[in-house]
């Protein structure tokens, strides 16, 4: 049955409504005799997230309770699914250090369901950013990518696989405008597999991530690293064109987003976004930094051209930032090229002045 916005907007609060948190939304009673609920952030196949508030702390702190609702009907089931959310949550703890993912506060069980208390990061999404202000620009993308891509490379460093990264999971902090990454697929995907795996001798369809977003080795329910790095470069299209990615087209054979009808960017920007879309995770960039290296390097390609060129050009002195100073890979370049120069015209020389001289049989009886 199809419902209007409307109807989805009231069906979802009726699911809200149905789940303990929910009944606890505007009402005095506490959760746990310490968190007032103030509303419903979020719904997923997987859980509810609140925003509440810690009474118990001086300044009554704000907070997000994650609610997970595992779909197991038996004790055995229940008891892996609490032992994965813990292997988890541990995990979610160690991530938290780092100042651009929100910190776990706590976790626990209550009554067969999962909790997670997080820090509440104040800010607005990078959705929100572009409904308000319009799509990015090539360079503002390029700066985004170079603040993000490290904390990429930090999740994975620690064996995480994030699984769901869209701009509605990234959000711009309102204190100091750093990026902050939320909402990680780990414990929703290791909570699914423990349903998956209680069903009668059927496994369900279920995957953690975004369809547009997730690639389709993901959407197969096998992730890799390198899905994470597809997901980022679909968030770039967003960013770059305001259009969720549904409403791009794909090439019927091959599988690929055709972004270029409706997204112009430089060559070598264009090169680096193709390769983070590419559908065989092996033909993508394997980590975040490469990317990192190959967007730093960028500003150094036309005087790395003469460096690499088979045939040596001169440096044009123009292309150079300044008479008083030349990047240290310029710099290194030039007296590489100087050394060979002057290689070379020794070996002119000497052959020059010692000419070689052959010998005959004819020549050494002469005498």
């Amino acid at each position: 049955m199809n419902r209007s916005p409307a109807d989805l907007s009231k069906y979802r609060a009726d699911l809200a409504d149905q789940t303990h948190l929910g009944r606890l939304c505007g009402s005095k009673q506490r959760f746990r005799d310490r968190y007032e609920i103030l509303k419903t952030l979020g719904r997923g196949g997987f859980g509810i997230t609140f925003l509440a508030r810690d009474v118990s702390l001086p300044g009554l702190p704000f907070c997000v309770i994650k609610q997970l609702c595992p779909k197991v009907n038996n004790e055995k089931a229940l008891q892996q699914a609490r032992k994965r959310f813990e292997q988890e949550a541990k995990t979610l703890s160690k991530l938290g250090s780092h100042a651009q993912i929100p910190r776990l506060l706590h976790y626990f069980e209550s009554e067969g369901e999962f909790y997670l208390i997080q820090e509440y990061v104040r800010g607005h999404t990078l959705t929100r950013e572009v409904q308000r202000s319009g799509p990015f620009s090539e360079m503002a993308v390029k700066r985004f990518l170079l603040e993000f891509l490290p904390l990429l490379q930090y999740v994975h460093d620690n064996h995480v696989i994030h699984r769901d990264i869209k701009p509605p999971n990234i959000i711009r902090c309102r204190d100091d405008g750093r990026l902050v990454l939320i909402d990680f697929g780990a414990v929703k995907e290791r909570i699914a597999q423990v349903g998956d795996s209680s069903s009668r001798g059927h496994s369900s369809t279920q995957f953690v991530g975004t369809i547009g977003f997730s690639p389709p080795e993901q959407l197969a329910s096998r992730p890799v690293y390198s899905s994470d790095i597809y997901a980022l470069g679909v968030t770039c299209l967003y960013l770059l064109s305001g259009k969720p990615p549904l409403e791009f087209d794909y090439e019927f054979l091959t599988g690929e987003i055709r972004w270029q009808e409706f997204i112009t960017v430089s060559e070598h920007f264009g090169n680096v976004l193709t390769k983070m879309l590419k559908v065989s995770p092996r033909d993508r960039y394997q980590s975040p930094r490469e990317i990192m290296r190959v967007l730093e390097l960028e500003p150094y390609l036309d005087n790395l051209m003469y460096c690499m060129n088979i045939n040596p050009k001169p440096f044009p002195r123009e292309n150079l930032v300044s008479e008083e100073y030349i990047p240290p890979m310029v710099r290194t370049a030039m007296a590489i090229r100087d050394w060979r120069a002057k290689l070379k015209a020794r070996r002119v020389r000497g052959d020059r002045f010692h000419p070689r001289m052959t010998f005959t049989s004819s020549s050494l009886n002469r005498d």
